[in-house]
């Protein structure tokens, strides 16, 4: 199978990236398994204080080298660009943990190959087989992020935070990422939905959750960090229905405040001032709201405007 996939794509250059944190224990596995489907490697290590530099180096993959970490973000970023410089047909990413099978790479990229699409993710989740070797608390985990995520973009995608992923270098150049953490999985997903790519994905199965959790990352913190970004890019993609529409919902509330007050002086004479002041401080948040949802997306109008300009 990797023969017949390796003839039909022996006109496409192909580069498969690495960003790597104190992977000393697995980089050189991995380089070597990824080197025998494609030889070109590039190695970003971001700041380890370890010996991954030198492991990868001496089994001939292209390291960039980091004084101190900056992130995944910025590591995914700094391989996008030199990538880019490279003049290469497809980029393929792929984790230094050893969790991801190299062996894997030809069905990941075999979609842009033949046309079919602009980005392609290995998924852990398209069949129950797939599934088995990612312990539940990630499973969960994933899901509950994917499941955000669709709210911004590709609403059938089924792995929002797969590292493993292929990239036509021609959409890869559009893709202006800005995150310089974990969240740039999902940054990548939500702009890829805006500038309207071709979105597939393959099922792929985690060679080995077995090893010691190399993550570096509270999962509570990369949870939130993921799907606060999501709310922003909503907040910026549809204004007046983020901020519009809870405006809208402040102040309705605000009137059965004013109503039930009306209605109980108009029967007792009673003014109560905690219904008053609960129905002017619902009206105030929906004001803010409202007038929050014109102003974005007036400035939001903009920017689009002077960008096509």
């Amino acid at each position: 199978m990797t023969t017949s996939y390796s003839t039909e794509t022996s006109h496409k250059r192909i580069l498969i990236v690495i960003p790597a944190f104190n992977e000393e224990n697995s980089i050189g596995e991995v380089i070597q398994n990824a080197k025998a489907i494609y030889p070109e490697i590039l190695v970003y290590d971001d700041g380890s204080i370890d010996n991954t530099s030198s492991i990868a180096e001496n089994n001939g993959a292209i390291v960039i080298r980091n004084s101190r970490n900056r992130g995944y973000g910025r590591a995914l970023r700094t391989l996008f660009e030199h990538a880019l410089k490279m003049n290469f047909d497809i980029v393929v990413t792929i984790d230094s943990d050893g969790q991801h099978d190299p062996h894997q790479i030809p069905r990941l990229i075999q979609p842009i190959v033949e046309n079919k699409a602009d980005m392609v993710i290995g998924s852990r989740f398209l069949t129950n087989d797939d599934e088995t070797n990612v312990p539940r608390y990630r499973s969960i985990g994933i899901r509950t992020i994917t499941k955000f995520t669709q709210a911004g973009c590709f609403d059938r995608i089924t792995d929002a935070t797969s590292g493993f992923r292929a990239y036509s270098v021609n959409s890869l150049s559009k893709l202006n990422l800005t995150e310089n953490g974990m969240a740039i999985s999902t940054e990548i997903l939500l702009k890829a939905s805006e500038k309207n790519f071709r979105m597939f994905e393959v099922p792929i199965t985690t060679k080995k959750y077995d090893i010691k959790d190399s993550s570096s990352h509270n999962p509570v913190k990369l949870g939130w960090n993921v799907i606060s970004h999501v709310i922003r890019f909503l907040s910026f993609k549809h204004p007046l229905l983020f901020y519009g529409i809870p405006g809208l919902i402040f102040l309705i509330f605000s009137s059965f405040f004013l109503y039930g007050a009306l209605d109980l002086f108009s029967q007792t004479r009673y003014v109560s001032t905690n219904l008053i002041v609960i129905s002017i401080g619902l009206a105030l948040i929906g004001f803010v709201l409202l007038a929050t949802s014109v102003i974005v997306h007036t400035l939001v109008s903009l920017f689009k405007r002077h960008v096509k300009d």
